[in-house]
């Protein structure tokens, strides 16, 4: 699991502090043994085509999956009221 810069410096936003740990202690270890699926998992259409989003909350985290890799990408986080916008 990898993240972006852009990923990283938002995270040590004070709105998104909180997430670092459930980022550790739950997401990651969910998505190194099947990021495709889950309750939380959803593959995104359209203009965000190829694009994941893992729902914490209010919260939406968006990542990319290398298959040939089984890399998984973090790239952003946001609102669920400014992540589509």
């Amino acid at each position: 699991i990898a993240e972006t810069e852009q990923f990283q410096s938002k995270l040590k936003d004070r709105q998104f502090s909180h997430l670092q740990k459930k980022l550790t202690d739950y997401v990651y270890p969910i998505l190194k043994k099947n990021p495709f699926f889950g309750p939380n998992i959803k593959k995104l259409k359209g203009e965000f085509d190829g694009l994941y989003r893992y729902r914490i909350g209010k919260y939406r985290l968006f990542y990319l999956i290398k298959d040939n890799e089984l890399l998984v990408i973090f790239v952003d986080v946001d609102q669920r009221k400014d992540s589509y916008k």
